[in-house]
């Protein structure tokens, strides 16, 4: 017995440490298993210390810089120390302003993003572009990528997504790119934003497989179907990896009750995965409740959660309102020609009836494909964004 069980551990070691299908080790495939493994690929990061990510470049910020914004934004702090000292930590972006937050040549990929920016998160819209595309692939306000619709911070643990104390937003999607890369930040508010936030990168081949990163925002206030589409009209193929949702409720009673549906590669009517129910879909049961306290148990896993239960305080928050994730890590929904992701809005009414809801729901899609990707529908404006 003691034999197997060493030999077991061998195999699944060498499993754990094995390369890339291509059997070469190209640097993107990163974890506790093979960090020791060294590799060819280059670490790169920008940040406004660094907004080209070029070598030897990081820190050159200078005080008498002080006329020019976003090159030393805190000049009067280092007026005493000069270059070096922290001179640049962040950016400046105006009122209705978009910035190119990050931009680099390829190939190689994103392996993590930190920024907290300031002002109202739905208003701060992300926007990602690979290659020479000229719609982005990522197109989703700030707080909803990072898991924080409701625009209010709570902690959020996971694999995908950690949100820490002084709303920390960190994101560790890889994201693969052949070419180039670009970042941008829109700012609709009416006020101007700080933002601090480091991407960092590594320069490495890209294998020919693999796909590139999406993520797609929508929201519905109020639904008005029994189905609320999380995501339609994906084109090529893929793998669905995960969604964010920020949910809130106008109605009394258990909410959840709906399934999620994944049509896939010319499913019509009906879909080839339902689901069996929306707290069983994030990995919860039985309404999320805690059976000791009856109330709402809010959890955050490497994998999925219900992240945020916000609820009505007797004055100016009059509904409850929900946060929650789920990331197919472990088990990606794959697609060869086009997929279309739902759920019904559904909860219960008198009788032990299905209640069709309407809901206010807002939602992010992440998914791989090959490009190009299908045209995403127009972001909501900045009144249908808001949080009401």
């Amino acid at each position: 017995m003691k034999k197997l069980l060493y030999c077991l551990s061998v195999f699944l070691f060498a499993a754990i440490i094995s390369p890339a299908q291509n059997n070469k080790f190209d640097g993107l495939n990163m974890n506790m298993g093979n960090l020791f493994r060294l590799s060819d690929a280059k670490t790169r990061s920008i940040s406004p210390e660094n907004l080209t990510g070029q070598k030897g470049k990081g820190g050159m910020a200078n005080p008498s810089d002080k006329d020019k914004r976003n090159t030393a934004n805190a000049h009067n702090a280092a007026r005493d120390l000069g270059q070096g000292w922290k001179v640049n930590p962040y950016i400046i972006i105006n009122a209705g302003e978009t910035i190119t937050i990050a931009e680099m040549e390829g190939p190689g990929a994103i392996q993590h993003i930190w920024m907290t920016p300031t002002g109202v998160w739905r208003n701060s819209i992300l926007r990602i572009y690979w290659d020479d595309e000229k719609e982005a692939s990522v197109e989703c306000p700030a707080g909803d990528f990072f898991g924080m619709g409701w625009g209010e911070y709570a902690p959020l643990r996971s694999l995908a997504v950690c949100v820490n104390p002084g709303s920390a937003f960190n994101c560790y999607w890889a994201m693969p790119f052949r070419k180039k890369c670009k970042i941008t930040m829109e700012n609709i508010n009416t006020e101007n934003m700080v933002l601090y936030y480091q991407v960092d990168y590594t320069l490495t081949e890209v294998p020919e497989d693999a796909g590139y990163f999406h993520a797609q925002f929508r929201r519905a206030n109020t639904n008005n179907t029994s189905d609320y589409t999380i995501v339609d009209g994906i084109k090529g193929k893929g793998q669905y990896v995960g969604v964010y949702m920020a949910w809130g409720v106008n109605n009394n009673g258990w909410w959840g009750e709906g399934e999620i549906k994944f049509f896939m590669d010319g499913d019509t009517k009906f879909p080839t995965i339902c689901g069996t129910g929306t707290e069983d879909y994030f990995c919860g049961s039985y309404n999320f409740e805690n059976k000791v306290k009856h109330e709402y148990e809010a959890f955050t896993t490497p994998y999925s959660g219900l992240s945020q239960v916000i609820k009505p305080n007797g004055l100016y928050k009059s509904q409850q309102r929900f946060g929650l994730y789920r990331w197919h890590i472990m088990d990606p929904v794959r697609f060869e020609k086009d997929l279309k992701v739902t759920i019904q809005d559904l909860g219960w009414r008198s009788g032990g009836r299905y209640l069709p809801q309407h809901s206010d729901i807002a939602s992010v899609a992440f998914w791989y494909q090959r490009e190009p990707h299908a045209h995403f529908p127009a972001l909501p404006s900045k009144n249908e964004l808001e949080v009401n």
